[in-house]
């Protein structure tokens, strides 16, 4: 399925122009002719797409509209489009997150290759939230006992040490300790500790000694 570039500017003839130049290029394109008008029928975040914004439009500005998207909880990425850049705009919606900043006229060759950047990029922050989705569901399978030994082994205990703190035998805690491991997927230490970064896991206050 192709990307969907949502091009917000108030110029017609820039819209059209633009709009031919993306379809031609193989993506599906919806314009909008304010801010407003994008806010009013709000993209939606389940299909690949990006914003191509114009800084200066009448009513809400470009940068006024993504910070407008980020309150929103927008994560569609935006490629800005301004035909006189100053710095401080430029360093000002960056620093918000824009994935680009284009100057008008801007060749095809560039539109293309930023719409391209900012597609990837949200490809890559949707592969690793569904990533991230899927170790937690597996961290929830665990047991509440499998989930102690988890939270153990990833701070560095070993087998005696956790069998002292949780009150059992060493030989229950390797059992519990292979079946965290199955249900994890993972075939080593390491694996797992690098799961529990991920999740956040390291960052909760520690078991208690």
């Amino acid at each position: 399925m192709p990307g969907l570039v949502h091009v917000v500017d108030d110029d017609a003839s820039f819209r059209t122009a633009v709009e031919r130049r993306l379809k031609n290029a193989g993506y599906d394109v919806l314009t909008y002719p304010s801010a407003q008008h994008l806010l009013d029928h709000l993209p939606k975040e389940s299909r690949l797409g990006c914003i191509l914004l114009d800084v200066h439009i009448p009513g809400l500005s470009g940068p006024e509209l993504q910070e407008r998207l980020i309150n929103l909880g927008s994560t569609l990425p935006i490629v800005f489009l301004t035909g006189h850049a100053d710095i401080q705009t430029t360093v000002r919606t960056i620093k918000a997150g824009a994935q680009d900043f284009l100057t008008k006229p801007v060749s095809s060759d560039h539109l293309l290759a930023a719409i391209e950047r900012a597609l990837a990029f949200q490809q890559a922050r949707t592969d690793l939230h569904g990533e991230l989705d899927r170790l937690r569901n597996l961290l929830g399978l665990l047991t509440p006992r499998e989930r102690q030994v988890f939270d153990l082994v990833v701070r560095g205990k070993i087998n005696k040490q956790i069998a002292s703190q949780l009150g059992t035998t060493v030989r229950t805690v390797k059992a519990h300790r292979h079946r965290v491991m199955e249900k994890m997927e993972v075939q080593s230490l390491a694996e797992l500790v690098s799961i529990a970064e991920r999740l956040g896991v390291l960052h909760t206050p520690k078991v208690a000694e």
